[in-house]
């Protein structure tokens, strides 16, 4: 074939030499009727056997790739993990059927290879933090800190999982804003998964007034935990003191709920509280601050 190129060059540069050359060229054109004589049957047989190896090879190769997939579906392993192997399979068994036709067709695979092996060298320096965060993704997928739907802290910044891809992660924020965070930044810090858990606590720290009663105030605040039926029984809820502070009484009020309500019962408990404190004629205590007032003239006139 390289023959067969090399004639066609020499055949265009005689014809440009002029009529001089012509005797020349009639040599060449006659070398390259032999060559397809002699050299032609075995490059037919040499590229049908090239195209049989593309075609039958792509077809195992899905084959294969089809097989690892529903191997990954019942092994239970994640969708988009299944799908990124996939690919990735797909691409090297494709790559691995042309190298082998293009050996058949007499074609130095060799220095393809390392000048394929050079570039990808480069490419990976050159895409070093993309290749973090594909690292940092399939280790997202596999190990599974967080799901979709679930409210997450990480990266940064917070909201609700809506994709995991291979390279960023896309939250969605209570008011509706899409936030794209890089897997690198997210696996680089600590996650906090809000929505782990089935059972999550709410933390509330209520203050009453020293001219209160502290038993009364307990009485209604476990009241309060009793009468709502999205308050688990089990665990227990708590409600204690934890400090004398300097403008009141400091309780600490403990329910446990389901982590799916956990805000709609923190809330609807702020308010409940604080009409039943407005009720019962239980105060909660402003800051305040005792000012002594010094006259320092006068001090000095005495």
């Amino acid at each position: 074939m390289l023959h067969f190129v090399n004639l066609l060059a020499q055949t265009e540069q005689a014809g440009q030499t002029g009529n001089g050359s012509i005797d020349q060229a009639t040599r060449w054109l006659i070398e390259f009727k032999d060559y397809l004589f002699e050299q032609g049957p075995v490059f037919l047989i040499n590229l049908t056997a090239a195209l049989l190896i593309f075609f039958i090879g792509r077809m195992i190769a899905n084959w294969i790739v089809s097989l690892s997939g529903s191997t990954m579906k019942r092994a239970k392993l994640d969708d988009t993990l299944i799908k990124f192997a996939k690919s990735i399979l797909s691409w090297a068994l494709l790559a691995f059927v042309i190298m082998a036709a293009l050996e058949r067709l007499g074609v130095n695979t060799t220095s393809f290879a390392a000048v394929v092996a050079a570039a990808g060298l480069a490419v990976g320096l050159a895409l070093q933090d993309s290749l973090s965060n594909f690292a940092s993704g399939v280790m997202l997928i596999l190990f599974h800190p967080f799901r979709v739907g679930n409210y997450i802290e990480a990266g940064g910044t917070s909201g609700i999982v809506e994709e995991i891809q291979v390279f960023n992660t896309i939250l969605r924020t209570p008011d509706n804003v899409q936030i794209i965070v890089p897997n690198g930044q997210i696996t680089s810090d600590k996650i906090k998964n809000y929505a782990a858990n089935e059972l999550r606590r709410i933390d509330l720290v209520v203050m009453c007034g020293y001219d209160d009663n502290l038993r009364e105030v307990k009485q209604f605040l476990e009241e309060l935990l009793a009468a709502d039926e999205r308050i688990l029984d089990e665990p227990a809820p708590v409600i204690v003191v934890d400090e004398l502070a300097d403008n009141g009484v400091n309780l600490l009020v403990r329910p446990w709920t389901r982590t799916s309500q956990y805000w709609d019962v923190r809330w609807a408990l702020v308010e409940e509280i604080k009409n039943g404190f407005d009720d019962r004629g239980f105060s909660i205590p402003y800051p305040t601050r005792d000012l002594h007032l010094y006259n320092h003239d006068k001090a000095n006139a005495g």
